[in-house]
């Protein structure tokens, strides 16, 4: 069964470091990433950008982590 993540963890700078998934685990951004391109982690899109890499972003209305729980 494919994960969803369900919270997000940020840093003292409010940017994204790491995530909770439906299956209660917390994985670093890097492994999200890693595993939504396998398709292990469902309801998140992949973002090329040559500049700063390949960034995550929710698969919902406004494209971004803002409607998940957020732990600092």
């Amino acid at each position: 069964m494919r994960e969803q993540l369900v919270a997000v963890y940020k840093n003292h700078a409010g940017d994204v470091i790491s995530f909770q998934t439906s299956g209660g685990r917390i994985i670093s951004y890097r492994k999200a990433l890693q595993e939504a391109e396998e398709g292990t982690i469902t309801g998140i899109n992949i973002q090329e950008n040559a500049a700063e890499g390949d960034t995550l972003h929710g698969s919902f209305e406004s494209q971004s982590f803002s409607a998940l729980p957020e732990y600092y």
